[in-house]
C-alpha cells in the first residue's frame, strides 16, 4: 500500500490517516490493488499493529 501511494504521487502519511479517520477507502490508491489490500484488515487492527510498533520502538 505504501509503495503504491508513493508510486501515484501521494503524501502517504496523510493518505493513511484520512482513511484510518473516515474509513473512506478512496484516500487509498487502486494502484496494485492497494485498495483492495487494505481493506482486507479491520482499521481498528491496523492502528493496533502501528500503535504496538511504535510504542515497542520509542515506549519506556
Amino acid at each position: 500500500v505504501l509503495a503504491a501511494l508513493k508510486e501515484k504521487g501521494y503524501e502517504p502519511i496523510g493518505q493513511l490517516v484520512g482513511y484510518f479517520l473516515s474509513g473512506d477507502p478512496t484516500y487509498i490508491t487502486n494502484h496494485n490493488g492497494a485498495r483492495g489490500k487494505i481493506r482486507r484488515m479491520e482499521r481498528d487492527e491496523l492502528l493496533e499493529v502501528i500503535l504496538a510498533a511504535y510504542l515497542q520502538k520509542f515506549g519506556n
